[in-house]
């Protein structure tokens, strides 16, 4: 057993909300993506100790400074063919998709935000989107279809509280939105074997 007393010091809600608030705020400055944000708290939640709290933001530095920021897409558009966004990419806080005769996939999970909310204006016009977002943020799905549908998939997971907010606004004319909320265990499946996959969670 370790003699150093800090890894055993239990930690206090008070710190592990200080903690969650320090993770949120380099989120916003593009240090952690939407998924790795949710991870930490999910952990930052659970933490019994001092110890356990600080592993969580070791690799991230402790003065205000902004780093310099990849640019932000702010409109993604499929015409006849389609497209996937994925990885580690920067979300301005209002994006705009435009799909006509076809589609695309959108991976928010490896997003940076500027923020704790965006806004995602998905407009198909015989074509389709399907958005994947971490299980545990909050979702709000609106719009008009006609012709085609749009809808929340996938885990039934409440999101936590205060969890940064995914708007997306859907505009549908013989086409169809899905918004695919994936929970952290699928996050490394590919998203053809994730929508399998977050099909029967549905059951």
């Amino acid at each position: 057993m370790s003699d150093d007393p800090n890894l055993t010091v239990r930690a206090s809600d008070a710190e592990r909300d200080s903690v969650m608030d320090h993770l949120s705020e380099h989120a916003a400055q593009g240090r952690l993506t939407l998924a790795e944000l949710e991870e930490r708290i999910e952990r930052a939640h659970v933490a019994r100790t001092t110890a356990e709290l600080q592993s969580l933001t070791n690799d991230l530095p402790v003065g205000p400074a902004r780093p310099v920021r990849r640019k932000a897409t702010r409109f993604l558009v499929a015409v006849m063919g389609g497209f996937r966004k994925a990885g580690r990419w920067r979300a301005a806080p209002k994006v705009n998709a435009v799909a006509v005769m076809g589609g695309g996939d959108i991976d928010l999970r490896g997003a940076e935000l500027d923020g704790e909310q965006v806004t995602l204006t998905a407009v198909a016009v015989m074509g389709g989107f399907d958005i994947y977002v971490p299980d545990s943020v909050d979702v709000e799905v609106v719009g008009f279809s006609l012709m085609g549908g749009h809808d929340q998939r996938g885990s039934r997971r409440p999101p936590r509280p205060g969890a940064p907010l995914v708007r997306v606004r859907v505009f549908a004319l013989m086409g169809g939105v899905d918004v695919w909320r994936v929970p952290a265990e699928l996050d490394a499946a590919s998203l053809k074997a994730l929508k399998k996959a977050a099909k029967q969670l549905e059951r």
